[in-house]
């Protein structure tokens, strides 16, 4: 394995977190390349367990350098303080094991206060933001409008800057939401509190990638949230603001020539959806509670319950296809352990008649499942390291899955430790 991408296949939530800290091992830098704070991976490890926001998961492995690309969105403020709580619980995050590309933008207080505002406003037709602010800061960096973390290395240039987008963004909070303009002295403070901690993490991670995969390590992109989320192909306008597809790696993490050789799509063994939009498969009563608290299924950063379904063998087909991937891991098998027989999505019914592919977004809303069902093993596969040692109603419904994909799952979890895995 050279350079992977380790990506999502559904609706975010699959458990990449806990993929990039098992395969870690294999490689010398793990890149974040899209997306901010408003999504976590939760990873369980021989040092406690974790809910990463900002930071890549590769975080827990010595010796390996991790970069925040330029496709980020970099909240200062959160990205410090996720540092200092690590720091806190002995794992070290210092410019030895993490760098910011110079040109990433930053996301700023105003964005959050934006995301809240915009929310509310939309009230019943909200979108199911986490607030964080990452739908006001891409908006704002297609036009072109945001500080680059670069600028923190440039302290006069910066003030003037910072100044001119002051002006301009409060217009919008003034007098189109009615909210209080920020001050230069609240900006500026901001600025330069988190900007003099983080300062030192700055550097051109484009240079730092070319001459890493120049002299032949290994580089592992990770992906926040799934293909039904990318702005262009997912569930829009449900998506979030940036592209979690494999595709846009290379151009997120600062290096746009790097090759991606494999793409590990991760792939939970029933599915969860975390804020609002169309989920065709969803389970609602005691039979969602049931799999719910099964699974702990519970947002890594708003801590909301999940929607939670069967997998999606139709949005699955096509989550598989956006990333384009060369392998699949298959998480929480473990989870469907209690039920006698395991529901499957297999099938949607749109428009009276019944398909195979995932239909164009206004059409998700009134589609329909088709359910199929596959026996269940009704035993504790969590110790379970072999694969010839899953019961066979196990292996069954894996190569069910996987055929219904074309996809093999190279990768099959039965538990959150790192070592609950079964290779195949």
């Amino acid at each position: 394995m050279s350079n992977c991408a380790i990506v999502g296949i559904n609706w975010g939530d699959e458990g990449k977190g806990r993929m990039v800290d098992l395969l870690t091992e294999r490689f010398d830098v793990v890149v974040r390349y899209q997306g901010g704070g408003n999504a976590g991976h939760t990873v369980i490890n021989e040092k406690g367990k974790f809910a990463l926001h900002l930071l890549p998961s590769g975080v827990f492995r010595s010796g390996v350098m991790n970069v925040l690309g330029n496709g980020v969105a970099v909240d200062l403020e959160h990205l410090w303080n996720e540092i200092q709580d690590l720091g806190s619980r002995g794992v070290p995050v210092t410019p030895e094991n993490l760098c910011i590309s110079d040109r990433a933008s930053l996301l700023l207080p105003w964005h959050r206060t934006l995301d809240g505002l915009e929310e509310n406003r939309l009230a019943g037709k909200k979108y199911g933001s986490t607030k964080q602010g990452i739908a006001p800061f891409y908006s704002d960096k297609y036009q072109k409008k945001t500080l680059l973390a670069g600028e923190l290395l440039y302290p006069e240039h910066l003030k003037a800057h910072a100044l001119d987008l002051l002006e301009w963004k409060n217009l919008t909070l003034t007098g189109v939401y009615g909210a209080p303009p920020v001050t230069a002295e609240e900006l500026l403070g901001w600025l330069e509190d988190y900007g003099e901690k983080l300062r030192p993490y700055i550097r051109d991670t484009g240079k730092y990638l070319k001459q890493a995969v120049g002299s032949g390590k290994r580089v592992l992109f990770e992906a926040q949230l799934g293909s039904l989320r990318d702005l262009d192909y997912g569930i829009h306008p449900y998506t979030t603001s940036s592209n979690p597809i494999a595709a846009y790696a290379p151009v997120g993490s600062g290096c746009p020539g790097v090759k991606i050789d494999e793409v590990v799509g991760v792939v939970k063994a029933y599915s969860t959806c975390v804020g609002e939009g169309p989920f065709v498969c969803e389970m609602f009563g005691e039979e969602a509670d049931a799999l719910r608290e099964a699974g702990g299924e519970y947002g890594a950063t708003t801590h909301r319950p999940r929607r939670v379904g069967p997998i999606d063998l139709v949005a699955t087909r096509y989550g598989v296809e956006c990333q384009g991937t060369t392998g699949l891991a298959l998480t929480k098998l473990d989870v469907l352990s209690y039920l006698d027989k395991i529901p499957v999505c297999a099938r949607y019914l749109v428009n009276g008649q019944e398909t195979d592919d995932f239909p164009f977004p206004v059409l998700l809303q009134d589609a329909k499942p088709v359910l199929e069902y596959l026996p269940g093993w009704k035993t504790d596969i969590s110790s379970v390291r072999r694969w010839e040692d899953l019961p066979r109603e196990a292996r069954d419904y894996v190569e069910y899955v996987e055929k219904a994909l074309g996809t093999r799952f190279d990768y099959v979890s039965v538990g959150p430790e790192r070592d609950a895995i079964i290779l195949r």
